[in-house]
């Protein structure tokens, strides 16, 4: 009876000091701890860069969305990918210290030409749309790297679909080179 106690006793006692030192509940171990749900720190504070904070590059692209995708052969900005856009652009905004690079992608159909052509105008299209939304043109720039960067490689539309995208890749200083 008194080992069960003393057992209990130090379980408590690991339990509390968890707590303060991140590691239980809301902790580091938590669900509310560093890279999870919660506000992302010790005792609830935002470790800065993090995807929990709201002024981060990793939250931009992890919680607002870096990448829209495409229809087969299409530049033409879907309602889905429009909402993305939104969000981005209402990051941008608010994160005026950022500019961004908007890679256009394909996927690996068609030539290596015609791909470089239709990644262009994927990233031009997603461009005009932050700008449309306030974003300043001297913020953006464009690259398209075709098919020449899938994220999957394999024969298949879930994998054409994966590529056939535009990704906003963020770099701190408004108005340094992107």
């Amino acid at each position: 009876m008194k080992t069960t106690i003393l057992l209990l006793t130090a379980a408590l006692a690991l339990t509390a000091c968890g707590d303060r030192l991140g590691t239980g509940a809301g902790g580091a171990d938590g669900a509310g701890g560093v890279g999870g749900a919660g506000a992302g720190g010790i005792n609830g504070s935002i470790i800065p860069g993090s995807v929990n904070d709201p002024t981060s590059a990793a939250y931009f692209q992890q919680v607002v969305g870096d990448r829209v995708l495409f229809a087969v052969d299409q530049s033409s900005l879907s309602p889905e990918a429009q909402a993305v856009l939104r969000a981005q652009a209402e990051w941008m905004q608010t994160n005026p210290n950022f500019t961004a690079l908007v890679e256009g992608h394909a996927d690996e159909q068609g030539t290596r030409e015609y791909n470089l052509a239709l990644g262009g105008r994927r990233a031009n299209a997603v461009r005009d749309y932050l700008i449309s939304q306030g974003i300043s043109a001297d913020r953006l720039r464009t690259i398209s790297y075709g098919k020449e960067r899938p994220l999957q490689v394999c024969s298949s539309e879930a994998c054409y679909r994966e590529n056939r995208r535009s990704v906003t890749v963020l770099a701190a200083g408004a108005g340094a080179g992107v």
